[in-house]
C-alpha cells in the first residue's frame, strides 16, 4: 500500500469543447406554378315558387270584414266594399284566392374554374449561380 506524502500534488487535465452551427447551403429549389382554366360540371338543385290568382265573386251580406286566412294552402284575402242602401252594411264582394306551387329541378351546367398547380424541381449544383429566364439569380436557398 503506498504512504500518503502531504504536500504531493496531482495535475489534473481537463478539455473543454466548442460547439457552433454553421449554415451550409447543399441545393435550390426552384417552384414554378401555372394557371389553367378546367371546364367541369356543376350540378345543384333549384327550387321556385309561383302563385295563380283567381278572383271568386262571393256578392254575400257580412258583419264584419273577415280575416285573410289559409284553406288547403290557398290564401285566401277577404275584398268588402260598402253598399249604400237604406242602412249602411258591410258586403262581402270577393275573395281573392292565392294558390302557391313549388317545383324543383336538379341543373347541371359547365363552368370554368382556374386550378393552380406547383411543379418542384431540386436545380443541379452547376446551375446555382446562373441567372434564369428572368435575368435574375437563382430562387433563394430553402431551409
Amino acid at each position: 500500500m503506498p504512504s500518503k506524502q502531504p504536500g504531493t500534488v496531482l495535475p489534473l487535465s481537463e478539455e473543454k469543447l466548442h460547439v457552433e452551427k454553421k449554415l451550409q447551403e447543399s441545393g435550390r429549389v426552384r417552384v414554378s406554378v401555372s394557371t389553367e382554366t378546367v371546364e367541369e360540371v356543376v350540378r345543384e338543385t333549384l327550387r321556385s315558387r309561383s302563385a295563380q290568382v283567381e278572383r271568386v265573386p262571393v256578392e254575400r251580406e257580412i258583419d264584419q270584414a273577415p280575416a285573410t286566412r289559409e284553406e288547403n294552402g290557398v290564401l285566401i284575402i277577404p275584398v268588402v266594399e260598402e253598399v249604400l242602401v237604406v242602412v249602411k252594411k258591410l258586403y262581402l264582394k270577393e275573395e281573392i284566392h292565392i294558390s302557391f306551387d313549388e317545383t324543383e329541378e336538379i341543373v347541371e351546367q359547365p363552368v370554368e374554374r382556374r386550378v393552380q398547380r406547383a411543379v418542384i424541381g431540386r436545380l443541379a449544383s452547376d446551375e446555382l449561380d446562373d441567372p434564369d429566364e428572368s435575368g435574375t439569380a437563382g430562387p433563394h436557398p430553402t431551409c
